[in-house]
């Protein structure tokens, strides 16, 4: 096999990028270290670290904070909003149980004047109803006691004949003589005084 003189370095410094790529590093390269703590580039590193640290200032400060403080302000706006809607909700619902509580109590207050006008209606039915039944009442009680006392009369009169018959039968069987109508008569009459 025939390679040429610049295909062998070529070939050379590739096997050395290999190396350093696969983690074996060459002899030259280990006297370089790692480029970031390499001290040579460090103003550099500092100049574009101050770069993109303002770059991103500047980015926050324009673009981010503006679209994050009005974010904010839209959702500071929004609850200032919902609570004043709430307090004004609340407010009528304060205001529908006071007229709600009002109109329950109109209503208990003619319940109470309707029930008395009932009851007082009803009283005067009763008491009407009552005399009505009352006057029926003395009315049969004075037929009653009329009925009574001619009842009464009419027995007093029988008694009386009867005691008159039951006079002069106990006569005659105790005396054996008859005794007169009158004289039974003025007998009994004298007994019951």
């Amino acid at each position: 096999m025939f390679v040429a003189s610049a295909f062998a370095a070529s070939a050379q410094d590739a096997a050395e990028a290999t190396h350093t790529e696969t983690g074996v590093a060459s002899e030259g390269a280990h006297k370089a270290g790692f480029p970031p703590f390499d001290s040579s580039t460090f103003p550099s590193q500092l100049l574009w670290l101050a770069i993109t640290f303002g770059l991103f200032y500047l980015f926050l400060k324009r673009v981010v904070l503006p679209r994050i403080g009005g974010i904010l302000e839209v959702r500071r706006d929004r609850i200032a909003q919902d609570l004043d809607q709430a307090a004004r909700m609340k407010e009528e619902a304060d205001q529908a149980v006071a007229a709600y509580e009002q109109e329950l109590a109109e209503a208990r207050k003619k319940a109470n004047v309707i029930g008395q006008e009932a009851r007082d209606a009803a009283k005067v039915e009763a008491d009407a109803e009552r005399r009505s039944v009352e006057k029926e009442l003395e009315a049969k009680l004075g037929e009653a006691e009329k009925r009574i006392a001619s009842i009464k009369d009419a027995a007093m009169r029988d008694v009386g004949t009867i005691a008159e018959d039951t006079a002069a039968s106990i006569v005659q069987e105790l005396v054996g003589g008859r005794l007169d109508k009158a004289s039974a008569a003025a007998a009994v009459k004298a007994v019951k005084q």
